[in-house]
């Protein structure tokens, strides 16, 4: 199929031109007898999704700090992602649209990479997709995009980001339902639950950072993921400062223990 073919390698040259640690890197595309294909970094560790399951059904949640350096760590390869420009210097305007805890990969390295830019859409695409269909996932999207708006920025993929935070700490999905219908009504109308409201010890700053990522309109949300980013560090230093037993940001090395203690087994 031709559209697809070009949709294929308009994904593979755009996120070939984002380079940073936190995103996973494509190496080389190409063409074969079998047909078309991308080369990405191989990542020895896990899905941010595959882990939190795996820690709850064994009763022993991911430590909180450990999940705000992965986020923080998502946020920073989301960010460069948005930066990404074009050959004459312009930003092309990349969104993700399909941001959720599977296309974010935790290394035994401790660093996380955000993956998969399957659906981004661009203003450089040679293939522009229609409006019209519902790409990404219902339960991350951002009110906007469920919409089926065409006026998606990166702002929507700050939406998501918040959504997977949201339900990291709380160890709960926030929107998600037995059908797409409740879904889809729980993300553009249904009242968002606070964090602390399922975290009662939640510090405050962690609770409204959380809060504004998740404001439906656009304009009240954070502007960038490196804002939330900044704002969510500042409000786990706080948190920290409160209380003895809170510990912050883990390190990425106390990551790379983390999921080496998780995971070494199964690697």
């Amino acid at each position: 199929e031709e559209e697809f073919i070009e949709m294929f390698l308009d994904e593979a040259r755009l996120a070939a031109g984002i380079h940073h640690p936190h995103v996973v890197p494509i190496l080389e595309v190409g063409e074969s007898e079998a047909g078309y294909y991308l080369v990405m970094e191989y990542i020895e560790g896990d899905t941010l999704a595959r882990i939190v399951a795996r820690s709850l059904s064994h009763g022993k949640p991911v430590p909180r700090p450990i999940l705000l350096r992965i986020i923080l760590d998502s946020l920073a390869g989301l960010h460069a992602a948005h930066d990404l420009t074009d050959d004459h210097g312009a930003l092309v305007e990349l969104v993700h649209r399909d941001c959720s805890p599977q296309n974010i990969l935790v290394g035994v390295d401790g660093s996380s990479r955000i993956t998969d830019f399957g659906v981004a859409r661009a203003t450089s695409r040679l293939t522009n997709t229609r409006t019209d269909r519902l790409k990404g996932k219902l339960a991350y999207m951002s009110p906007e995009q469920a919409r089926g708006s065409s006026e998606v920025d990166r702002r929507s993929d700050v939406f998501a980001m918040g959504v997977i935070l949201w339900e990291v700490l709380a160890g709960r999905r926030l929107f998600k339902t037995e059908s797409e219908a409740a879904t889809l009504q729980r993300v553009l109308t249904d009242p968002i639950p606070r964090l602390s409201s399922v975290i009662p010890d939640l510090h405050r700053a962690i609770d409204d950072a959380c809060a504004r990522a998740l404001e439906r309109d656009p304009l009240r949300r954070y502007q960038s993921a490196a804002e939330m980013a900044d704002t969510l560090e500042r409000a786990a230093r706080e948190s920290a400062a409160s209380s003895p037993n809170d510990l912050g940001v883990a390190s990425p090395r106390e990551v790379a223990g983390y999921v080496q203690s998780a995971l070494g087994q199964d690697i």
